[in-house]
């Protein structure tokens, strides 16, 4: 499928997928990056879409795919954000605010990682994503992933500890 073909038959279903990932998402930013990923993706697949019969069918399913993948990085990130909460509702305003300090402070540490590194790990801890989902998305082999994971876990704690004086 050539330029001119895409614009014809893929560019139209903007609008539907628009509201397709919209039932999915509360957020239309959220879908707004869903249906630009979708987009992205059969532009990629281009030259193969003349091998499917129905090309909005697999817009459709594409679409879907995303929208399920990004609801449930959502829900791992409210539960966390739910499960962090709940435990400082336990302590004291003291050691809220130390515990604070400290996750700042990590996030200043993982900033300074090298960027695969910091892709990993956000992945992985942050995002809640599996080291098989991190290959694929990162295009990486899973030791690869592992590697990086193990590296970016051993130079965080380091600086945090000498950071602490530990």
């Amino acid at each position: 499928m050539d330029q001119e073909q895409f614009i014809q038959t893929v560019v139209p279903l903007r609008k539907r997928l628009m509201l397709y990932s919209r039932s999915f998402l509360e957020n239309p930013e959220d879908a707004e990056d869903i249906v630009q990923e979708v987009m992205m993706k059969l532009w990629n697949m281009r030259s193969e879409l003349d091998k499917y019969n129905s090309i909005p069918a697999l817009a459709i399913q594409v679409t879907k795919n995303l929208c399920l993948n990004r609801i449930k990085v959502l829900k791992r990130k409210t539960e966390s954000l739910e499960q962090l909460s709940s435990e400082s509702d336990m302590t004291s305003p003291y050691k809220q605010l130390e515990h604070k300090d400290d996750v700042i402070h990590l996030m200043k540490i993982i900033d300074r990682l090298p960027n695969l590194q910091q892709t990993v790990l956000r992945m992985k801890h942050i995002d809640g994503f599996e080291i098989d989902e991190i290959a694929d998305i990162t295009g990486s082999t899973l030791e690869a992933v592992r590697m990086n994971l193990s590296r970016a876990r051993k130079k965080v704690k380091d600086l945090f500890l000498k950071n602490q004086n530990i």
